[in-house]
Parts: C-alpha cells; sequence; structure tokens
C-alpha cells in the first residue's frame, strides 16, 4: 500500500469516519474510498451499491464487479453509545453494550446518581451533556440513549446527536412525555425527519417492564440501527 493512502487511511481512523481501501486484484492498484467522500458519487451504479453495503455492513470481502476481482478492505469506527442518565436502566445497559463490543459512556451531572460505585469500569462523566460532547463530539457511529426524564439534560443532548448525525437517538418516556418533547424539539428547529427517526418510547416492542429488560429492548434496537444504517451521503457534513 502506497505510502500516501496510507497517511490518508490513518486520516480518516483519526476523524472516525468510515473508509474502504479497494484493491484490483488483477492489477494491484489500490485506492481509498471515504464514506463521505464527493468521490463515491463517480463509481458506476454496480460498484456504488456494492460500496455501500460494505460501509452498511463493515465487512471486508471480495466481489467482482465488471469482470473484475476487487478486495473491499472496510475500515469503521468502532461504534460507541453515549447514555444520558446514570439511572436504574442505564446500570444494566451499559455493561451489556460494552459486552456487544460498543464504547460505553455515561453522562450525568447528578453526582449524587453519576457514582463510580454504581458504574464501576465505565466510562464516566459527571458533567451536562452540551459540555461533555464539546470535549468529546458525537459522530454518525455513535448511538445516543437519553433516559433521564429530564428535558434540561435529555433535550440539549438530543440536539447534538441530530446536529452530529448520531446512527440511533432514542429517549426514555411515555408518548404523552414524546408528544411534549416533539414539541420542543420542533420549537429548537429540529427537522420533523429528524424527530420521526427517534426511537420513543425508547427501544423495540418487546413488553419490557423491568429496568433490565428495558436495557435489553434498548440495546437490540441500538444493534438493529447499527447493522441497518442508513450509509451517510457523499460529502455530507459529520
Amino acid at each position: 500500500m502506497q505510502a500516501s493512502l496510507v497517511f490518508a487511511l490513518n486520516a480518516a481512523r483519526r476523524a472516525r469516519q468510515a473508509a474502504i481501501v479497494l484493491t484490483d486484484q488483477m492489477s494491484g492498484e489500490t485506492r481509498l474510498i471515504l464514506e463521505r467522500s464527493p468521490e463515491r458519487n463517480s463509481l458506476d451504479d454496480t460498484l456504488a451499491t456494492e460500496v455501500t453495503s460494505r460501509f452498511r455492513s463493515g465487512k471486508s470481502g471480495s466481489a467482482e464487479i465488471d469482470g473484475r476481482p476487487l478486495f473491499f478492505n472496510v475500515h469503521l469506527p468502532s461504534p460507541r453509545i453515549a447514555i444520558i442518565g446514570a439511572v436504574h436502566i442505564s446500570q444494566a445497559l451499559a455493561p451489556m453494550a460494552a459486552i456487544a463490543g460498543f464504547a460505553v459512556t455515561v453522562i450525568d451531572p447528578r453526582t449524587a446518581f453519576a457514582t463510580p460505585e454504581r458504574f464501576a469500569g465505565i466510562d464516566l462523566v459527571t458533567e451536562w451533556p452540551q459540555d461533555a460532547f464539546a470535549l468529546s463530539p458525537l459522530d454518525a457511529h455513535t448511538a445516543l440513549v437519553a433516559v433521564t426524564h429530564d428535558p434540561k439534560i435529555d433535550d440539549p443532548a438530543l440536539l447534538a446527536g441530530f446536529d452530529a448525525g448520531a446512527f440511533y437517538i432514542g429517549a426514555l418516556g411515555s408518548r404523552k412525555t414524546h408528544a411534549k418533547r416533539v414539541e420542543r424539539l420542533t420549537a429548537a428547529g429540529v427537522a420533523r425527519s429528524d424527530i420521526d427517526r427517534m426511537s420513543a418510547p425508547i427501544g423495540l416492542d418487546i413488553g419490557a417492564a423491568t429496568p433490565a429488560e428495558i436495557a435489553v429492548a434498548v440495546l437490540a434496537d441500538v444493534i438493529r440501527a447499527l447493522r441497518q444504517r442508513v450509509v451517510q451521503s457523499p460529502g455530507a457534513d459529520g
């Protein structure tokens, strides 16, 4: 692999941008395709479809395109979950998500709840979400899970999630609570299409009743969103 390509790939990794190193197995020629690069607009339809599929699945492998054997070496940022609220659901969700391979951060300015004893081994941030995200921004490979029931904490996190294009945004609350949330988000300028992609009430509808069961429903919903995510359009901000 040529040095300039390695440099560009490492830069993409630092920026948490998905990338594919595409190798023509007949000629040995390699090229780098970034998920948000306008270059994707120049790909022919068959190759573009394969590239999109690889970005979505994260799986490397070979495919024959127009009679040429190609190898797709896929590099995706590690998926993250930002959990807003150090509540009982979070205590169950955080370790389960870590086992599933997510980097997990629990964010809650309420130090009475956000204690190391309750979240042993979990990255715990006792800041307001907007302050936490100023230091560690959300991105398209992060899921946002808001479970405090407190608009002063949840709403700024949700707005940050929309701005960053987080692949999953979910919020705890009844339908009545969510209707009021929609009013606030709409007033804040969030597009209806973004609001509609929220998971609220949060998680898959499996009849979950206990905090642990709700955590299972949320994690399953996040995994489904990750594996079925809409690959960002070329040239999109992120």
